[in-house]
């Protein structure tokens, strides 16, 4: 295995681990849950996923000079704006999470078939898309997915109270609701002070 296979590996690793974490994320919610905008900008989960398989599948295609496959609304003028960011009633929670399955699979053919200084064109970002190099791409959707990956670890938190990467305790104290109350309380009190 050469340097550039680990790294190849490495970076595959860390955006599937943000990829199940957002699947874990929608896992055992309601239809209505998964699609509840918890934010001003209408945030929601099953939102999150659909927009992280069109952007896999969207700067790992053309930008390559590889086939998209199916109707892209960023490459569609006639999209609706925001279209990416939610799952319309027609679409299927089960629609969504294939096509963000299939998106990886998309992927993680571009990144292990094509040279990590592989160069393509992201017309999206201007002239600062010129001559991006897989590796910079990979980056970038890395980044993305485990930021939207937080963002699913909140809307989630306030949906039924579930936080953590694969089950509590993993990644936060595992402590009973009232130690958290009381931690919350704690903090709040910190910040009023900071504030006087």
């Amino acid at each position: 295995m050469t340097a550039a296979d680990d790294a190849t590996a490495d970076l595959l690793d860390y955006l599937q681990e943000a990829r199940d974490v957002l699947m874990f994320k929608v896992d055992g919610l309601t239809e209505y849950d998964q699609r509840r905008p918890l934010t001003l900008t209408g945030t929601n989960l099953l939102g999150l996923v659909k927009h992280l398989a069109l952007v896999e599948s969207g700067y790992f295609t053309m930008p390559f000079g590889r086939p998209v496959g199916f109707s892209h609304p960023w490459f569609d003028d006639e999209a609706e704006e925001n279209a990416e960011m939610w799952a319309t009633a027609e679409e299927s929670r089960e629609d969504v999470l294939a096509s963000y399955r299939r998106a990886w699979a998309v992927t993680d053919t571009a990144v292990r078939e094509l040279p990590l200084d592989a160069v393509g064109r992201i017309p999206w970002w201007g002239d600062g898309g010129r001559d991006v190099t897989v590796r910079r791409v990979l980056v970038h959707v890395i980044a993305e997915t485990h930021r939207h990956a937080g963002h699913a670890d909140i809307v989630r938190e306030l949906i039924d109270g579930s936080v953590g990467n694969q089950a509590v305790g993993d990644n936060l104290p595992d402590r009973d609701e009232a130690w958290w109350r009381s931690y919350r309380d704690r903090l709040e009190q910190v910040a009023r002070q900071a504030a006087r």
